[in-house]
């Protein structure tokens, strides 16, 4: 069972930005697409970004698509989101999830997808 452990989040004023990180334990990282996603409160959890095995292929929502980037680096073991132009609605706690391998990435933004979940952290966007 791999863990993830996410940081970075916290208040910051519409128009600004936060850099999201996760941290996976074990030494198999680098074989799985990792995803970002994100619940706000009375919300469904929703999909935010994802990223390919090698970080070659991103997918993200429109809702987040030109504002944020998601990255990874396979020799930490750690998968990123930069977030700009905060706004508001992107308000909720920020979860990273392992994809299940063997999976079509075309599907991505499934929750029924990934089979790990970090604990979140919160980001709040103050207008």
């Amino acid at each position: 069972q791999v863990q993830l452990v996410e940081s970075g989040g916290g208040l910051v004023q519409a128009g600004g930005s936060l850099r999201l990180s996760c941290a996976a334990s074990g030494r198999t990282f680098s074989s799985y697409t990792m995803g970002w996603f994100r619940q706000a409160p009375g919300k469904e959890r929703e999909a935010v970004a994802a990223i390919g095995r090698s970080g070659g292929n991103t997918y993200y929502a429109d809702s987040v698509k030109g504002r944020f980037t998601v990255s990874r680096d396979n020799a930490k073991n750690t998968v990123y989101l930069q977030m700009n132009r905060l706004k508001p609605e992107d308000t909720a706690v920020y979860y990273c999830a392992r994809r299940l391998p063997g999976l079509y990435d075309s599907f991505w933004y499934r929750k029924d997808g990934y089979d790990n979940w970090g604990q979140g952290t919160q980001v709040t966007v103050s207008s």
